[in-house]
């Protein structure tokens, strides 16, 4: 009897999906487990999309992306991001995910190790698993206030790591790397003869002045970098990203694109051009709220002496439960299932979560901060 492939059969699910699973299923759940945001999409961006329909942008384009789109996110890059690229390094990918995984396909070959952030993502050892690569996850520290260290990296490295991955701002942390430590992780990586793949999908989502892009610091020649439409415009449903490339790789990921999505839907694309080229008060509104939500829950746990990791960017508090259960797991199950309250085990994100949770912010405020007080009230047991 035929079976499916080892490879696919046998990659993990992820832990927040099964948390999502469940919370739908129950009555008046608070759900503090999604990391979406709980705003509409403007509507400038909504009409674009509408008009491009209209006006018959249903066809196919090219494997890369719009052409508009693609100048559009390296002015874009140039401004916010602090580095300087030409359009033809940009690729617009099937979301920031899509990104991902053509990066990690283009720079990696089976066997190779790549070097995951532990917590991090799950997405990032799912890809890797479909790809053979790797996963060497390496520890993010609560000593090291969840930052990754060039030590952390090298215990974690062997002769055959290809690939470095970082995140900044962190999910499911909410840390942001600082200049200065990506400035010692690239020298590590320049090293090491790593392709390093920032994942940078929370840019637009910072609370201080204190992030920085990684190819901004240097070695633009190995520095991919992921951005998404999805967190920063509430467009998660339009999948819609990009990776902004070393020129060495740029026909390498539109040509990828082709067995893969072939193309980003072309009307999204429109409505990713509305939202760069459009006002951008929403995007600060947005952001405002996040931090609205973050100060006020701090304060709150504060209060009911509850430790957390204060977030300086995305939009995630990172909270402890070690005091409450030896199991985040259980602990995220069991206070759904008595407390109605939808939170991702610590777990989700590799093994040195054990001992947190990840609250979301991108729900309103009265809501979270219910949450937050039933979670405070609940100990496994």
């Amino acid at each position: 009897m035929s079976v499916p492939a080892a490879t696919a059969a046998t990659m993990p699910r992820s832990g927040i999906r099964e948390v999502m699973d469940l919370a739908w299923a129950t009555p008046d759940c608070i759900h503090l487990e999604v990391g979406e945001p709980s705003f509409p999409t403007p509507a400038h961006i909504v009409e674009a999309v509408a008009d491009a329909v209209r006006t018959g942008w249903t066809k196919y384009v090219p494997n890369a992306g719009i052409g508009e789109l693609r100048t559009a996110l390296a002015e874009k890059i140039a401004v916010h991001n602090g580095f300087t690229v030409s359009p033809d390094q940009v690729i617009v990918t099937s979301g920031g995910i899509g990104a991902l995984f053509t990066a990690m396909l283009a720079a990696g070959e089976p066997g190779q190790g790549v070097l995951i952030p532990d917590p991090g993502w799950p997405n990032f050892a799912m890809i890797a698993q479909l790809h053979g690569l790797r996963a060497q996850p390496y520890h993010l520290r609560a000593e090291d206030g969840f930052l990754p260290t060039v030590e952390a990296l090298a215990a974690a490295a062997d002769a055959g790591t290809r690939v470095l991955i970082l995140n900044s701002p962190s999910n499911p942390l909410g840390t942001i790397t600082p200049a200065g430590r990506l400035r010692d992780i690239l020298r590590f990586a320049a090293e090491r003869d790593l392709w390093v793949i920032s994942d940078e999908c929370y840019d637009a989502i910072t609370f201080d002045d204190t992030w920085t892009s990684t190819a901004a610091v240097g070695e633009q020649d190995r520095v991919i970098t992921v951005g998404t439409f999805s967190k920063t415009y509430a467009m998660t449903g339009m999948r819609v990203g990009y990776a902004v490339v070393p020129p060495v790789l740029s026909p390498v990921l539109a040509k990828l694109q082709e067995p893969t999505v072939a193309c980003v839907n072309a009307a999204a694309q429109r409505g990713a051009l509305a939202a760069l080229r459009g006002p951008q008060d929403e995007v600060r509104r947005m952001r405002d709220a996040y931090r609205e939500r973050r100060d006020a829950l701090a304060a709150l746990l504060d209060r009911l002496g509850v430790r957390y990791i204060r977030p300086a960017g995305a939009f995630y508090m990172w909270v402890e439960i070690a005091d409450r259960a030896d199991d985040a797991h259980t602990f995220a199950m069991e206070l759904l299932r008595k407390r109605a309250v939808a939170v991702a085990p610590g777990t989700a994100f590799g093994a040195s979560g054990e001992g947190w949770v990840r609250l979301s912010l991108a729900t309103d405020l009265d809501t979270l901060l219910e949450g937050a007080r039933r979670l405070a009230d609940f100990t496994l047991g």
